[in-house]
């Protein structure tokens, strides 16, 4: 796990996710030519779940499996 502070949407908030969520978080922010915060806001706006750490690693699946899909 490893823990970052950010500041998203203008609070200051902590998260801890395994590496390979934030290297993935961070190859979908330069796909999307964003920043990781700019990217969290974003997905704390559109999670249906209460917990951003979960919203978060929902997102990041769904990515892959969307990079899945266009592949085949």
């Amino acid at each position: 796990m490893k823990k970052r502070s950010v500041t998203i949407a203008g609070h200051r908030t902590s998260i801890s996710l395994e590496e390979e969520f934030w290297k993935i978080l961070e190859s979908i922010s330069m796909e999307k030519n964003t920043s990781i915060p700019k990217l969290l806001e974003i997905i704390e706006k559109k999670g249906s779940r209460k917990n951003l750490t979960s919203s978060i690693r929902v997102f990041c699946i769904n990515h892959l499996i969307d990079l899945t899909k266009i592949r085949e």
